[in-house]
């Protein structure tokens, strides 16, 4: 299995900020697992509309445009 960037220890966090009691740590690795994917997208797409900007540095806004492509909002 391939190394988790983003930490379990959050996940168990974001887990019970949403009203979970308990949370499995299989549950909490998945979490982590699909949050990364999500970053990558949002992240590749963010560095897309930078670039396309003349930039090289991905600024905040870069990633809000991208989070709403990628998230559908």
């Amino acid at each position: 299995m391939n190394e988790l960037e983003i930490a379990v220890a959050p996940m168990h966090r974001l887990c019970k900020k949403a009203g979970a009691d308990r949370v499995s740590e299989a549950a909490a690795k998945e979490l982590s697992r699909v949050l990364d994917e999500i970053g990558v997208k949002i992240a590749k797409e963010a560095l897309d509309y930078a670039i396309h900007s003349g930039r090289k540095t991905i600024k905040a806004k870069d990633i809000e445009i991208a989070t709403r492509k990628v998230m559908g909002k």
